[in-house]
């Protein structure tokens, strides 16, 4: 593969990197004493309560709804790991799968609201396309260790 300024392998790097920027972004921009006091569940059980999927309304009212302060925090921090574990480059084949599901999880709850199809969608891409080209071969932690290699 031929590429201009860095490697093929450097190039999915900075694609992983700027993945782990985006994740990062999407914790710190929450208002946290809104989304920990469970403002951020209880926008989103609107959102699922109206939504035209079954499932998706079921499925939020049996896992989300009866824990909104643990699924507040483990949204963030879920993010928040993200985030850091792919700019470092750390478990970051198991960084990619979990960002690509839950921007998945994300897209089927918004499925209507075509603004953060864009986003997600776009977030879910670059995780497989980071997860097939190895992106943890280049300035990662990961190939300091020596894992998935």
């Amino acid at each position: 593969m031929q590429t201009m300024w860095l490697s093929g392998a450097e190039w999915f790097a900075v694609l992983r990197i700027g993945l782990g920027l985006w994740w990062l972004e999407s914790w710190r921009h929450k208002d946290k004493k809104t989304w920990f006091a469970g403002g951020g569940i209880t926008w989103a059980a609107g959102i699922a309560a109206k939504h035209r999927w079954s499932a998706v309304r079921q499925g939020f009212d049996r896992c989300v709804k009866p824990r909104p302060r643990l699924m507040a925090y483990l949204v963030a921090y879920a993010e928040l790991a993200l985030g850091l574990g792919l700019i470092v480059g750390a478990l970051t084949p198991i960084a990619l799968v979990a960002g690509a599901v839950l921007n998945l999880i994300y897209l089927v709850l918004m499925i209507h609201d075509w603004a953060e199809q864009g986003q997600n969608l776009m977030m879910a891409l670059i995780s497989v396309a980071a997860l097939g080209a190895m992106s943890w071969q280049s300035w990662s932690l990961d190939a300091v260790w020596g894992l998935f290699l």
